[in-house]
């Protein structure tokens, strides 16, 4: 609803190193560790999580708010999403991190030394049972089902028209 006639389109661009003016010693060149053009998400696992401002306020075309409002909120949305991703991932990446590399450790023992050798020797057991199986198939099931074969064969039905 403001007077503003003019669109303004506003993008937001921080890199780390703006925010990162600190005084201490500098102990390594941090480009020897971390490579900067490296892709965190190879697999997409987190595709779905590319969010911006539009995808979350928007203002229909008949109700506006003023466009130094618009700009101001869309700066302070991405400067908060920055600084508290940020202050977040400080404090709970590490110990998220070791939670789930315990978790995954855990699992892939269990697997390893008792699911795999269980499901191994179930199948090393089964040519057994299926010998076994296919014996009392023989010996009981196939004398019974030939035996009731024979009786329902000798069963004849005639229809006559009255």
């Amino acid at each position: 609803m403001g007077l503003e006639t003019e669109k303004a389109d506003v993008q937001l661009f921080m890199d780390d190193d703006a925010y990162s003016h600190h005084s201490g010693v500098h102990y390594a060149d941090p480009d020897k560790f971390v490579d900067s053009s490296q892709d965190r998400d190879p697999h997409r696992l987190n595709s779905h999580l590319q969010l911006g401002f539009e995808d979350v306020v928007a203002e229909p075309v008949t109700t506006h708010s003023f466009d130094k409002v618009w700009i101001c909120s869309h700066a302070l949305f991405e400067v908060s999403k920055y600084v508290v991703y940020k202050f977040l991932t400080l404090f709970l990446a590490v110990p998220l991190a070791f939670a789930a590399g315990i978790l995954f450790a855990t699992l892939s023992c269990l697997h390893i030394w008792i699911l795999m050798p269980f499901v191994k020797t179930c199948l090393m057991v089964l040519p057994s049972v299926q010998t076994i199986w296919k014996s009392v198939t023989d010996i009981v099931i196939a004398p019974l089902c030939t035996s009731m074969g024979r009786i329902c064969s000798s069963v004849s039905l005639q229809m006559s028209h009255d």
